[in-house]
């Protein structure tokens, strides 16, 4: 039997430790380069669809009436936000909860906006009188050809109350947010549409029990169901 001396033992012990150190450095070390530089090893993040604002929320001016803090705008989306809502109408209406308001506050601007390239385009803006009442409207522009949803194209819409005479002043509450018209072949109802389909139910009967628990139901499924029973109070048809 060959003798191994202990100094080369010992030798020997220290080199595998040092060289056992370095393998895990080095693993440490590329574990957290990957945790680093993931994205960039990853697929490109999801910016995900467009979101607009679905409560007014907070003004700026302390001269605007603090009810303005409560128009919201019934669409489909998450807390505060709005979320981008398909529809197979080519003209679409759009409703909103409005609060009481004083006659100093009843100037309402629906506008209707298209992206072409890098312009934005007014597709519709038209200012009009509200009575101040509270409660749900709906508001339908003019249904002329220049106002439709083209189909493959997404639509920014805003709806402003203006704390002031428009002529006079730019302070005002707004929400605002995105619709698109679906292609021909999507036959599955979206939530815009099936808002729209029950809403109107709901303005001709308001007294039907089953229409008024599937608009709880619904207004649940949107996180508004403190507007399920605010009543339906009027519809704008806006001109030219």
């Amino acid at each position: 039997m060959t003798k191994i001396k202990l100094p080369l033992i010992i030798s020997l012990l220290i080199a595998s430790s040092i060289g056992f150190s370095i393998e895990v450095q080095a693993q440490f070390s590329l574990s957290q380069n990957t945790v680093k530089n993931g994205n960039k090893q990853g697929t490109k993040p999801n910016i995900g669809a467009p979101t607009g604002r679905r409560r007014a929320g907070a003004g700026r001016n302390p001269d605007c009436p603090s009810s303005l803090t409560k128009l919201t705008a019934l669409v489909p989306g998450d807390a505060e936000k709005s979320k981008l809502a398909p529809t197979v109408a080519a003209y679409p209406t759009y409703w909103f909860y409005v609060p009481e308001l004083p006659e100093t506050a009843r100037t309402a601007e629906l506008v209707l906006q298209v992206k072409d390239g890098k312009k934005v385009e007014n597709v519709y803006r038209k200012p009009f009188t509200l009575s101040g009442k509270p409660g749900i409207i709906s508001i339908n522009p003019p249904q002329k050809p220049q106002y439709s949803l083209k189909e493959n194209k997404t639509y920014h819409w805003y709806f402003h109350i203006y704390c002031g005479d428009i002529e006079e002043t730019s302070d005002n509450f707004y929400v605002d947010g995105f619709v698109k018209k679906k292609t021909q072949t999507q036959t599955v109802d979206s939530d815009w549409d099936i808002f729209t389909n029950l809403a109107k139910q709901r303005r001709a009967k308001p007294q039907d029990a089953t229409i008024n628990q599937n608009w709880v139901n619904l207004l649940n499924k949107f996180g508004l169901s403190d507007l399920a029973k605010q009543p339906i109070i009027e519809h704008y048809n806006l001109e030219k």
